[in-house]
């Protein structure tokens, strides 16, 4: 194996963040300011609690999710996306490196880059709320199983896009509305029992379900069907990139 060259594509990654570090980082910790000013200020207000929970706590892990996905799946998109665009992804191909060694740089950069931002969203959290955790351990379970699996997406998406434009469309016009009709500030209990059905065809409803029972115990599945879900979705994601390499899928000319 050849470790060496996945590190040099880890180690460039991650540098390039420290070089868009307005918007990788600060940005995201903006936003989740705003969240917490409007929902948890305005229809906090209304909303005493929910489940025990009170709701500026109770969308803590639904917004640590949507920038979890979100960050994941742009990290990784561009990261592979990129080196096409200018045409280097042919260099780093014909290097002696393994397409085991690839995906581990670009998705192993995206997924620390997302833990990284998940863990400063908590602790922007703190500072509005207070936040416990009942467990940590699945909580962090949780943390890196999300980021590594939409890594993984993001870099399907970076191969699969030709155009900055189709970069988007998947984190834009699906993520994101799968991610706010997934639960992120209610539970799917609230629902009309039909809509409480539908929902369960939102594969995002188990993700922030584990991560919500990591922190109150409180969960609209089971814990074990939402880990089975994220565990699923992971196969089918190391499923896909393997076949892009075994078939050279938008990676040779």
């Amino acid at each position: 194996m050849n470790l060496r060259g996945a590190q040099a594509i880890y180690l460039y990654e991650m540098a390039r963040t420290g070089r868009t570090l307005l918007q990788s980082v600060l940005s995201p910790v903006i936003s989740t300011s705003l969240y917490f000013v409007v929902f948890g200020g305005a229809i906090g207000s209304r909303i005493v609690e929910i489940d025990g929970v009170s709701y500026g706590a109770f969308i803590v892990p639904g917004l640590l999710m949507l920038m979890l996905l979100m960050q994941s799946i742009s990290n990784a998109a561009f990261g592979i996306y990129f080196p096409k665009f200018v045409g280097t992804i042919f260099e780093v191909l014909s290097a002696p490196i393994s397409p085991f060694e690839i995906v581990l740089g670009y998705v192993g950069a995206a997924a620390t880059k997302s833990i990284i931002l998940g863990l400063i969203i908590l602790a922007t959290a703190w500072m509005f709320v207070d936040v416990r955790i009942e467990h940590p351990f699945m909580m962090i379970t949780f943390l890196v199983l999300t980021a590594v699996t939409f890594s993984l997406f993001g870099f399907i998406i970076g191969i699969w896009a030709d155009s900055f434009e189709k970069l988007q469309i998947v984190p834009l016009l699906i993520v994101t509305p799968l991610v706010f009709l997934g639960g992120s500030f209610y539970t799917i209990d609230m629902l009309p029992p039909f809509w409480q059905t539908v929902s369960l065809f939102n594969p995002v409803v188990y993700l922030i379900s584990g991560m919500r029972w990591s922190f109150y115990e409180n969960a609209d599945v089971s814990l074990w069907v939402s880990l089975s879900m994220t565990l699923v979705f992971l196969a089918l994601c190391l499923t896909a990139v393997w076949w892009i390499f075994r078939s050279g899928y938008r990676l040779k000319p």
